[in-house]
């Protein structure tokens, strides 16, 4: 097995960015959903990304964006990845990756008809993020769904050649249980913070325990 896809998502402040930047993660994700808790200005983003200049790929997280609004946040981030959260189409899909060029994942609730909801997109979506389905949330919840689901997803995002990262209430103290079902990647938010902040300490136990299970397996 690779070493797993590491996204340290809802960086809200220049600490929090050189904190998750200074980690060996793979992606760090930023939050550009004006009605949620890590909402954080595009203009203020790519100051922090101009200072820190973070070797990780840059993560922009939208619900159902308008080509307007990826335009507008695009020319203040250098992104590398659109993660959508929304009702988004396979058409809107193919129109965003056609205007922007960019891999966008596609976000999938944990439910009844999850497997088949990532059918629909095959062939469009670039990667897959599936979190717990929380009413009223469309994620962010901290809350963890349950994870021996895992592997059926991982391998349909396999089937489909493309990634798929497992979300929700993942942290130091239950990720290794979660890796031993061997997800391709995870993302992480309110499980490396500490009163709202990033914690050096807790991401460096989430990757200290990335590490023990990729030297475990390998």
């Amino acid at each position: 097995m690779r070493e797993p896809i590491v996204k340290l998502c809802g960086n809200q402040s220049l600490s929090d960015t050189a904190k998750t930047a200074s980690s060996k993660a793979s992606h760090l994700g930023f939050i550009f959903v004006k009605r949620t808790k890590r909402y954080v200005r595009p203009e203020r983003v790519g100051r922090w990304i101009q200072k820190i200049r973070p070797r990780q790929k840059l993560v922009g997280v939208f619900i159902d964006p308008t080509i307007d609004e990826l335009e507008e946040i695009l020319h203040f981030v250098p992104l590398d990845v659109i993660q959508l959260h929304g009702n988004e189409t396979v058409s809107q899909l193919l129109q965003i990756k056609e205007a922007f060029g960019l891999p966008v994942w596609k976000v999938i609730h944990h439910q009844d008809g999850g497997l088949e909801q990532m059918d629909v997109f095959k062939g469009v979506a670039d990667g897959f993020i599936v979190d717990s389905k929380v009413e009223g949330a469309s994620g962010g919840t901290g809350v963890r769904f349950d994870w021996e689901a895992v592997p059926a997803y991982r391998d349909a995002a396999f089937d489909q050649g493309v990634p798929c990262l497992i979300a929700g209430g993942i942290k130091p103290q239950n990720v290794g249980e979660l890796l031993n079902y061997q997800p391709e990647g995870i993302d992480i938010s309110s499980g490396i913070e500490r009163e709202n902040k990033k914690d050096i300490g807790n991401i460096q136990a989430i990757m200290k325990e990335v590490e023990a299970n990729v030297a475990s397996i390998s």
